[in-house]
């Protein structure tokens, strides 16, 4: 089992699905990555020699945000909007849902945990 970016790769995993676990890389990118590297999409993990492993690797963290990158940014999104006050800010700060749903009868665990 090997590590990209942070997530596991299965060894009899195809590239392009075992690409796609790695946070920001989709159905879409992951082809798109073997088709610059020349890789068959269909080839298992375990029949990659190290240097295409590596290629992968370095060809993800030059053009791609992915894992610990795109979490920091959603991250500072979300401290953006409570630091001016807008209205998802605030719902995000009290832990309620913040897209319209409704809380009278749902959204059960996020009230919960205001009337602790």
């Amino acid at each position: 089992m090997r590590y990209i970016s942070g997530a596991r790769s299965l060894p009899d995993e195809q590239v392009r699905i075992a690409s796609t676990k790695i946070d920001g890389i989709g159905p879409k990118k992951a082809i798109l990555l073997c088709y610059r590297l020349g890789i068959s999409g269909n080839i298992k993990m375990n029949e990659l020699t190290k240097y295409q492993i590596d290629q992968i690797q370095k060809m993800i963290s030059q053009d791609h945000v992915v894992h610990w990158e795109l979490k920091r940014g959603e991250r500072a999104d979300i401290e953006r909007l409570i630091s001016i006050s807008r209205y998802r800010g605030i719902r995000h700060k009290a832990g309620l849902p913040l897209r319209g749903q409704r809380t009278h009868t749902n959204a059960r665990t996020a009230r919960k945990q205001i009337r602790k």
